[in-house]
């Protein structure tokens, strides 16, 4: 039986704001014109636009669908509604980070270094990635850590603060400064991600792989912060 069509008129509300276009939105603007399906493509151009959506309609996320008045749902809910298979968002992977620390893991155990070292050789890869393009990595990294959109010179050092923390974990260092800083960049990042993933509800790239990749933000980047404060500990502990 073929499932009905969505009467109209049809309204798609979605994130539209500079540099964090909804990924899934774009997904229901796809599948409205696969389908010939007319509609009226609500843009919401701020943070603030998006919250007092959300709470108008009592939703969480992202993009939201109408049709006759009636509130059909997000991008899965109006694939599944149109008797379509939904898709992911296009290009998105886990595997970058899972090559990064693949990599590190079999180095490490080559060179038999040990966790330190496999942490060493982590960080550095990853500040690699990052400075091979460090513009697009600025712009992926300040849509959601909270201290580059406050101190503006934060995301263009960072990369560097991440190579000069895995370099002196390769050297063995155990100074406490060394220690302090693991702890609070991994403090901050892990609070910024769950803000961002959790609170906030954004549907967002991670940065933890350059700018230009298509790592989701989500749980990985919140144990990859999670790992580093675990070492800032261990560090100062051995201290």
């Amino acid at each position: 039986m073929t499932p009905p069509r969505l009467p109209p008129p049809v309204r798609l509300h979605r994130m539209a704001i500079t540099g964090r276009v909804c990924p899934y939105g774009e997904l229901a603007v796809a599948l409205l014109q696969e389908q010939g399906i007319p509609f009226d493509d609500q843009l919401l151009l701020s943070q603030l636009e998006v919250e007092r959506f959300k709470a108008a309609h009592g939703v969480s996320t992202t993009p939201q669908v109408f049709a006759a008045g009636e509130h059909i749902g997000g991008y899965t809910d109006l694939a599944r509604r149109l008797g379509v298979k939904a898709r992911l968002p296009g290009g998105r992977s886990y595997r970058p980070v899972i090559t990064v620390f693949a990599t590190a893991a079999l180095i490490t155990l080559a060179l038999g270094s040990g966790p330190q070292g496999f942490m060493g050789m982590a960080l550095v890869l990853l500040a690699c990635l990052k400075l091979l393009d460090p513009p697009a990595f600025i712009r992926s990294f300040r849509r959601y850590n909270l201290l580059s959109q406050w101190l503006a010179g934060y995301a263009s050092v960072f990369p560097y603060l991440e190579l000069l923390l895995g370099l002196a974990l390769l050297a063995r260092l155990q100074a406490a400064p060394i220690a302090l800083l693991a702890l609070a960049m991994g403090l901050e990042g892990g609070v910024s991600v769950v803000k961002a993933v959790y609170v906030d509800k954004l549907d967002l790239d991670c940065a933890c792989v350059g700018g230009n990749s298509r790592t989701p933000l989500g749980l990985v980047s919140v144990l990859e912060n999670v790992a580093m404060v675990a070492m800032g500990l261990w560090m100062l502990l051995r201290g």
